[in-house]
């Protein structure tokens, strides 16, 4: 069975990029799935001169082996000022360190989705041109305006235009 990693690119306790990167991982068929919380790999932040002193951070290396388990990986990004958010950023620097190609080649399905009407468009338009670098196969993208009004806890994307969107794209990627 194929495997995929899901994670919000968020800290928040209660971040609706994990919850759409959980629904979106759970449409996908005959697949195990594990949840990846980025508080879990909470760092100090990156510079050469801690990585002198220390060495690479041991959660770097456990995020890193994480993303070698996958098969697929779904990433939902949450957007701070246009971007990707500290905590996101913070990590990925720190596992770049390992390895430059972060991703290791995987496939991934690549969304953002925040309270306004953009979606988390600034920053989606940036990793899908920046991931590929990074050793990322992008295989789709999504971005889900407007979350509180597209998405519900219980049932995913209630807006049926939305949620077709996303199986078209889902449907067209072989894992």
């Amino acid at each position: 069975m194929k495997k995929i990693i899901a994670f919000g690119g968020s800290s928040s306790k209660n971040s609706i990029n994990k919850q759409l990167a959980t629904y979106a991982a759970n449409l996908f068929k005959n697949v195990e799935i594990e949840v990846l919380d980025l508080n879990d790999y909470e760092m100090p932040v990156f510079s050469v001169d801690k990585e002198k002193e220390n060495g690479i951070h041991n959660l770097a290396h456990e995020f890193y082996a994480k993303i070698g388990s996958a098969d697929f990986i779904v990433l939902s990004l949450a957007e701070h000022n246009g971007a990707y958010s500290s905590a996101f950023k913070n990590t990925l620097d720190w596992a770049s360190r390992i390895n430059n190609k972060t991703f290791q080649q995987k496939p991934m399905l690549l969304l953002a989705t925040s309270p306004g009407a953009r979606g988390g468009g600034s920053v989606l338009d940036i990793a899908a041109k920046r991931f590929p670098f990074q050793g990322a196969e992008v295989k789709g993208t999504f971005s889900l305006p407007t979350f509180y009004e597209n998405f519900d806890t219980v049932n995913g994307i209630i807006n049926p235009e939305l949620k077709n969107q996303l199986l078209e794209i889902i449907d067209a990627i072989e894992i």
